[in-house]
Parts: C-alpha cells; structure tokens; sequence
C-alpha cells in the first residue's frame, strides 16, 4: 500500500492479546495467504493497542458483529468476525485471514477504510454498527 494510501486509512483500535494473535496468525499464513497477511500485519502494526477493557463497544473486536457497506456498490453485510478455524462464510462468520476480514479489525462504527478487493479493485467499506456477544 502507498505511503499516501496508508495516511488517508482511519485511525484503529485492537486489544492487546488479540493483536498479539492476530500477528501469530498472519505470519503463519504468509506463504499461503501472502497479501492478507501484509495488509493484517501493517494494520496491526498501525494499531492503538489497548486492553479489553479499554476498547469502546463500537470497535470491531473478534468475535464481533459487524454491519458494513461497500460504498461503491450500496451492498450492505452483517458478518461476525472470527479466527480462521471458526470461519463459516454459509453462517455469515467471516475469518480474520480474509481480505474483508482484515479490513474490519479494529474500525469503529461510522469509520470507513479503503481497501482492495480479491480483483484488486479498491473498495470503500464502511461501518455501520457493531455488537459483541
């Protein structure tokens, strides 16, 4: 990602034990997975790191639910965001090792981010709400 992209991404939030996680997962799944786990990587690395505790309930958490829009397309989804193991895309939980995935972590309702598509089109994903079980 540009530098100039890279300044115009909002500023994110992650939970301490979970961007420690997070990190474990994408530099395991660099060979398999390489552009997710740059992008993951580089938004952990951007990251206010907090404890949970510390993480307003508007922020997209793990296990949270998430609705969000594509700008571009009016398309508007509601997906929990979940570790790889407990990803079921049928189900509407959608794996953190995504391209969607990696983009959610960490926004907070209202915020939107520009990011690419599986065709490498970028796309300007917005959120709408977010709930925690």
């Amino acid at each position: 990602m540009s530098t100039q992209q890279a300044a115009r991404r909002p500023a994110i939030h992650m939970i301490d034990t979970e961007a420690d996680r997070l990190t474990d997962l994408a530099l395991g799944a660099e060979d398999r997975f390489p552009q997710v786990s740059a992008l993951l990587l580089d938004e952990i690395g951007r990251a206010t790191v907090k404890k949970a505790s510390q993480i307003g309930s508007d922020v997209v958490t793990m296990q949270s639910t998430v609705e969000f829009i594509d700008e571009e397309s009016g398309a508007e989804r509601s997906v929990q965001l979940v570790y790889p193991g407990e990803a079921d895309i049928n189900a509407g939980r959608v794996s953190v090792l995504t391209l969607i995935g990696a983009a959610l972590i960490g926004l907070r309702e209202g915020q939107a981010i520009n990011w690419p598509d599986r065709s490498g089109k970028r796309r300007r994903l917005r959120i709408q709400s977010v709930r925690h079980a």
